[in-house]
């Protein structure tokens, strides 16, 4: 197996439903990676997606300055044809989403295998108590989070970086 370097920068990132925690994922990847011009692309997607965004996660992104017009609540089923974005990373953000078995993903590193997976969970913001204040702050909390794990991807050299030295890199910015 050849441990050369990932190629791609698209990075899927997967939650059950796909309304909140994956939405905030990649609305926080995508923004990030413009305003450090980096070539890096975020896609989100769940098993069972509800086919609504949470509008706490809507609300959260707007406020950050991220326009999300032309997000919406996807099936991981759309990454897993050829002519989906080859991926570098899968990154799932809720428990329930890591222990379901994933599709097969087609990945972008030189020996044509799966992307580099990574669970980096996140409680349910949606869950929060406190009425819809307390979600707009669990959600706003989330999307802070979010942004710094974001930020330390980011500073990574995605393009010369093989499937070891990355997957190692990952799971440290998961436990920090």
């Amino acid at each position: 197996m050849n441990n050369g370097p990932l190629m791609s920068s698209h990075i899927l990132i997967l939650c059950t439903h796909n309304s909140a925690r994956s939405v905030l994922s990649e609305g926080m990847l995508n923004h990030l990676a413009a305003r450090l011009g980096r070539d890096v692309v975020a896609h989100s997607a769940g098993s069972a997606p509800s086919g609504r965004l949470n509008p706490f996660a809507i609300e959260a992104l707007n406020n950050a300055g991220i326009a999300t017009s032309a997000y919406r609540s996807k099936s991981w089923d759309e990454f897993t044809t050829p002519d989906s974005p080859a991926l570098s990373i899968v990154i799932t953000v809720c428990d329930s989403a890591a222990a379901e078995q994933c599709p097969v993903f087609f990945g972008s590193n030189p020996d044509g295998g799966q992307p580099v997976k990574v669970h980096w969970g996140y409680p349910d913001p949606s869950n929060a108590e406190g009425g819809d204040e307390g979600k707009r702050r669990a959600f706003e909390l989330t999307r802070q989070a979010i942004g710094y794990r974001m930020l330390q991807l980011l500073a990574l050299p995605l393009d010369t970086m093989d499937r070891a030295a990355l997957q190692t890199a990952l799971i440290e910015i998961g436990r920090s």
